[in-house]
């Protein structure tokens, strides 16, 4: 089993109009509404792997019930979320059908009580017993620690459990200490850790505060993986327009089924930058064409850094 963790789960909703404008009236074409957060959309990939996937974090409200709605919704995910009494987060995405960019218009959360806080901890700690590996993803809820992930990490790495982090700013800062298997920032969450905006520079850098791995999604540019096995590059077969949302999220899905998959690095790399690139062209975070997936994958271009060197 797959266990991941999103203490700031949503209820994303995504809009679509014909073109967005500033300080205009809109009609929106299309309107979906499904569960969110950053895990809950890596489970979703890793169910439609075919991974055993149980998702945690903290839900309540209105929209809390509506997120557990739709996890019951979801093949093969498991719902273990811990109900809080603040309601769970809207995110808004609003995407130009024109152009095709996307607007994000996230919630902070609700306010999380010590109480919340300490349940959630002894949920986590009981799961970890029957998972293969566990991924940590997103921003933190307003009462949360700031070390919160840090933590979680340290409680991971004693059961055993391999974990991944996915997560920003000081929340990242302080976990990377923690030494998780594998961190995947972004170019700018990456520049924020380390100071550094070249992304090798930063990567290695980001490796010795501590994590094992690290992951750097380059946005159309692929990933860039510095590991104690080597360096690579993996680039998509060609520059794809539509909706990033999610984008993310789907490669950390390709990186932790080939964790447990025992596959290699470079094959790890090349199935997170297909399912990253196949999301793109996905209206709704958390999907993928299985067809476009198989087609990307067969194009994308690993390269190792120590060869180009």
């Amino acid at each position: 089993m797959i266990l991941t963790v999103t203490l700031n789960t949503a209820l994303d909703i995504t809009y679509r109009v014909r073109s967005l404008r500033p300080h205009t009236t809109h009609r929106v074409t299309d309107v979906t509404e499904r569960p969110g957060g950053k895990g809950v959309n890596v489970a979703r990939v890793l169910a439609a792997l075919g991974h055993e996937v149980t998702v945690t974090g903290f839900v309540g409200g209105g929209t809390g019930r509506g997120v557990r709605d739709g996890l019951s919704a979801a093949p093969g995910v498991r719902d273990a979320l811990v109900p809080v009494g603040g309601a769970t987060r809207r995110t808004i995405a609003v995407v130009d059908e024109r152009t095709g960019d996307t607007t994000q218009l996230n919630e902070p959360g609700p306010l999380i009580t010590p109480a919340e806080w300490s349940a959630f901890q002894e949920v986590y700690g009981d799961l970890l017993a029957a998972a293969d590996a566990v991924a940590l993803c997103g921003s933190l809820p307003p009462g949360v620690p700031v070390g919160a992930y840090a933590g979680l990490v340290r409680t991971a790495r004693a059961a055993g459990v391999p974990v991944l982090l996915d997560t920003s700013g000081e929340p990242l800062r302080r976990a990377v200490a923690a030494r998780p298997d594998i961190i995947k920032p972004n170019a700018d969450e990456l520049a924020e850790l380390t100071g550094a905006h070249e992304p090798l520079r930063a990567t290695q850098d980001a490796r010795r505060r501590g994590a094992r791995a690290v992951v750097a999604s380059l946005g159309r540019d692929g990933l860039l993986a510095v590991t104690a096995e080597g360096r690579w590059r993996a680039a998509p077969p060609a520059r794809l327009h539509g909706n990033p949302t999610g984008a993310g999220d789907s490669a950390v899905a390709g990186l932790l089924s080939g964790l447990v998959e025992h596959l290699p690095w470079p094959d790890r790399l090349a199935r997170a930058t297909a399912l990253s690139a196949a999301t793109v062209l996905t209206p709704v975070a958390g999907e993928f064409d299985r067809r476009t997936y198989e087609e990307l994958l067969a194009g994308v271009a690993v390269t190792s850094e120590a060869a180009a060197a």
